[in-house]
Protein backbone atom coordinates (compact mmCIF):
# COMPACT_ATOMS: atom_id res chain seq x y z
CA UNK A 1 0.00 0.00 0.00
CA UNK A 2 1.15 3.80 -0.50
CA UNK A 3 0.31 7.16 0.77
CA UNK A 4 -0.26 9.49 -2.66
CA UNK A 5 -0.15 13.07 -1.04
CA UNK A 6 -1.05 15.95 -3.82
CA UNK A 7 -0.43 19.72 -3.15
CA UNK A 8 -2.27 21.34 -6.30
CA UNK A 9 -4.55 24.49 -6.96
CA UNK A 10 -7.38 25.07 -5.70
CA UNK A 11 -9.35 25.37 -8.84
CA UNK A 12 -8.32 22.14 -10.29
CA UNK A 13 -9.86 20.06 -7.33
CA UNK A 14 -12.69 19.07 -9.54
CA UNK A 15 -10.99 17.97 -12.50
CA UNK A 16 -8.28 15.69 -10.47
CA UNK A 17 -11.39 14.39 -8.62
CA UNK A 18 -12.88 13.29 -11.90
CA UNK A 19 -9.71 12.18 -12.79
CA UNK A 20 -9.41 9.52 -9.70
CA UNK A 21 -12.80 8.81 -10.20
CA UNK A 22 -12.28 7.69 -13.53
CA UNK A 23 -9.07 5.47 -12.32
CA UNK A 24 -10.89 3.61 -9.71
CA UNK A 25 -10.02 5.82 -6.46
CA UNK A 26 -12.95 5.58 -3.85
CA UNK A 27 -11.83 7.56 -1.40
CA UNK A 28 -9.99 10.74 -0.86
CA UNK A 29 -8.88 13.19 2.20
CA UNK A 30 -8.99 16.97 0.71
CA UNK A 31 -7.51 19.61 2.98
CA UNK A 32 -7.30 23.88 2.41
CA UNK A 33 -3.41 24.44 3.08
CA UNK A 34 -1.38 27.47 2.57
CA UNK A 35 1.91 27.48 1.53
CA UNK A 36 4.49 28.61 -0.93
CA UNK A 37 7.72 26.52 -2.83
CA UNK A 38 9.69 28.84 -5.95
CA UNK A 39 6.41 30.85 -5.96
CA UNK A 40 7.62 32.47 -3.05
CA UNK A 41 4.20 34.78 -2.87
CA UNK A 42 3.22 37.49 -4.28
CA UNK A 43 2.00 41.35 -3.27
CA UNK A 44 -1.21 42.41 -3.24
CA UNK A 45 -3.20 45.86 -2.83
CA UNK A 46 -5.52 46.33 0.11
CA UNK A 47 -7.12 50.04 1.00
CA UNK A 48 -4.31 51.83 -0.73
CA UNK A 49 -1.66 49.56 1.23
CA UNK A 50 0.95 47.18 -0.12
CA UNK A 51 0.82 43.44 1.59
CA UNK A 52 2.99 40.74 0.93
CA UNK A 53 1.22 37.58 0.93
CA UNK A 54 3.71 35.09 1.87
CA UNK A 55 1.48 31.63 1.90
CA UNK A 56 -0.58 30.97 -0.85
CA UNK A 57 -4.29 29.08 -1.12
CA UNK A 58 -3.59 25.14 -2.33
CA UNK A 59 -5.42 21.98 -2.06
CA UNK A 60 -4.10 18.95 -0.41
CA UNK A 61 -5.03 15.67 -1.35
CA UNK A 62 -3.77 12.15 0.58
CA UNK A 63 -5.25 8.92 -0.89
CA UNK A 64 -4.48 5.57 0.33
CA UNK A 65 -4.25 3.10 -2.76
CA UNK A 66 -2.70 -0.36 -3.54
CA UNK A 67 0.74 -0.59 -4.88
CA UNK A 68 -0.47 -1.14 -8.90
CA UNK A 69 -2.57 1.84 -8.20
CA UNK A 70 0.60 4.36 -7.81
CA UNK A 71 1.19 5.14 -11.64
CA UNK A 72 -2.15 5.40 -12.73
CA UNK A 73 -2.90 7.75 -9.57
CA UNK A 74 0.30 10.00 -10.44
CA UNK A 75 -0.24 10.25 -13.91
CA UNK A 76 -4.15 11.43 -13.65
CA UNK A 77 -3.25 14.06 -11.49
CA UNK A 78 -0.26 15.45 -12.69
CA UNK A 79 -2.59 15.51 -16.16
CA UNK A 80 -5.31 17.23 -14.38
CA UNK A 81 -3.73 19.82 -12.51
CA UNK A 82 -0.79 20.64 -14.75
CA UNK A 83 -1.34 24.61 -16.11
CA UNK A 84 2.16 24.86 -17.46
CA UNK A 85 3.06 28.01 -14.56
CA UNK A 86 4.79 27.94 -11.63
CA UNK A 87 2.86 26.80 -8.58
CA UNK A 88 1.28 23.51 -9.94
CA UNK A 89 2.08 21.58 -7.03
CA UNK A 90 3.80 18.38 -6.14
CA UNK A 91 2.78 14.36 -5.47
CA UNK A 92 4.26 12.75 -2.65
CA UNK A 93 4.06 8.75 -2.52
CA UNK A 94 5.31 7.47 1.30
CA UNK A 95 5.24 3.82 2.31
CA UNK A 96 1.74 3.08 4.29
CA UNK A 97 2.35 0.40 7.35
CA UNK A 98 -1.26 -0.56 7.79
CA UNK A 99 -4.90 0.80 7.27
CA UNK A 100 -7.47 -0.62 8.99
CA UNK A 101 -11.26 0.38 8.74
CA UNK A 102 -12.51 1.14 12.24
CA UNK A 103 -16.25 -0.15 11.36
CA UNK A 104 -15.46 -3.85 9.95
CA UNK A 105 -12.04 -4.17 11.46
CA UNK A 106 -10.71 -4.85 7.76
CA UNK A 107 -7.02 -4.64 7.87
CA UNK A 108 -4.60 -4.22 4.85
CA UNK A 109 -6.00 -3.53 0.93
CA UNK A 110 -9.26 -4.90 2.40
CA UNK A 111 -9.72 -1.26 4.46
CA UNK A 112 -8.36 0.89 1.53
Amino acid sequence: MKMVIAIIKPFKLDDVRAALADVGIQGITVTEVKGFGRQKGHTELYRGAEYVVDFLPKIKLELAVDEEQVDRVVEAIIETARTGKIGDGKIFVADLGQAVRIRTGEAGSRAL
